[in-house]
């Protein structure tokens, strides 16, 4: 009995046509079914792909989907993209894919001690400053570069600390921001310039999750 394997991959809007191409190559002939969240590719050898729909939903008419997939990818939308993680943040601005204003920094936040009593408590106390202090940091940031523009943009994409990231959501300063519809998260290294710029690359890109058979 063969097993079956999966894998995902980040394919960008204009490379969507192709990538369907050559899939069909490898696989055989493929059969589309359309869904408002993804656009499922189900190829003769048993193989699959499922497209996560960037920004759905997915209006599913009778047209064809993968064009109709391609075309939602393609909408040239204003994204604000806000990573934190325990060395820094970075919060951005891209228009079809292009870093419109920026802004990155890092902030130290010591990692977790294997000491007890008083001196893991005092580690502790420290760790949850630092973290503040860089949550501060990018809320500021965020507020200054992100909020104000929060009426001309499509969606928020957000990676890095998940508790760190909702903690400064839930700053009021955020409000509007935190409103906007999300894109999907992302897995980031220390956000930094080049660390943001391939974020908004991934932001735009579909997800394709593929099992091979």
């Amino acid at each position: 009995m063969t097993q079956s394997s999966a894998r995902t991959v980040l394919v960008p809007p204009e490379r969507l046509a192709g990538w369907l191409e050559r899939f069909a190559a490898s696989h055989g002939d493929v059969e589309l079914i359309a869904a408002p969240e993804s656009v499922t590719v189900h190829a003769s050898d048993g193989s699959r792909a499922v497209c996560e729909v960037p920004f759905g939903p997915l209006a599913v008419t009778e047209a064809d989907p993968w064009q109709t997939l391609i075309d939602q990818a393609l909408v040239d939308r204003r994204l604000a993209v806000l990573l934190i993680r325990r060395g820094g943040y970075a919060a951005g601005i891209f228009h079809a894919g292009k870093l419109a204003v920026s802004k990155v920094g890092t902030r130290y936040v010591q990692g977790r001690t294997a000491a007890g009593g008083q001196s893991q408590q005092r580690f502790a106390r420290r760790r949850d400053n630092q973290a503040a202090a860089l949550v501060g940091s990018a809320v500021d940031v965020a507020a200054r570069i992100l909020a104000p523009e929060s009426t001309t943009l499509s969606a928020l994409v957000t990676g890095g600390d998940r508790e760190l990231i909702a903690t400064a959501l839930a700053d009021r300063r955020l409000a509007k921001l935190a409103a906007l519809p999300r894109g999907s998260w992302l897995t980031v290294a220390d956000p930094r310039l080049k660390v943001l710029q391939e974020a908004g690359r991934s932001a735009r890109a579909v997800r394709i999750t593929i099992t091979d058979r």
